[in-house]
């Protein structure tokens, strides 16, 4: 692992992997959305990140190993980008800076929606989202990246998602009628 190591202390070393202003967002760009393919993970992102700084979070977080990269069978210019299991161990992290956020900033109802159930799931939602994750970035990233393997965790969050956004356009909607 080619990390700056400043010292021997966990929260500065978990800092100097994932303290960037980009490197978590990737994480959840593909844990959350299951974005696997560099122009998803381009193309969808609501920060709107610049390719070459997604391109040099790949190579970093591909070097840390928090990522592994495959080629697409279906095209042979596209690589599969899957978590691996450190990666897939930050979900409780990622749960509570996501707990966190919805508490002391000004978050959208729609892109906190997720966090929300994480947060009321807790470990037994996180655990059950966690073996999703393995299944289908470990066990079998290809059917992961093609939707062929599922997660049952991840289709609550998004469906979860998708409501509370067509929520806020029925709302903005009536809204301008008005």
């Amino acid at each position: 692992m080619d990390i700056e190591r400043r010292s021997g202390c966990p929260i500065n070393l978990t800092m100097e992997v994932l303290g960037d202003r980009w490197s978590l967002v990737v994480i959840r760009d593909i844990m959350f959305g299951n974005r696997r393919h560099f122009r998803e993970l381009l193309n969808r992102s609501e920060e709107g990140i610049a390719s070459n700084i997604l391109a040099a979070r790949l190579k970093r977080l591909f070097s840390l190993g928090l990522i592994t990269k495959l080629d697409d069978p279906t095209h042979s210019q596209k690589a599969i980008y899957s978590l691996t299991e450190p990666a897939i161990q930050l979900v409780p992290m990622i749960a509570a800076i996501g707990a966190w956020g919805r508490r002391h900033l000004p978050v959208s109802e729609d892109l906190s929606i997720r966090a929300e159930l994480l947060e009321n799931g807790g470990p037994a939602l996180w655990d059950d989202f966690m073996n999703d994750l393995r299944n289908i970035h470990i066990v079998d990233p290809i059917g992961g990246a093609n939707g062929s393997v599922t997660s049952p965790v991840l289709i609550n969050l998004t469906n979860a998602f998708l409501e509370a956004r067509a929520k806020m356009e029925r709302e903005e909607r009536e809204r301008l009628r008005r």
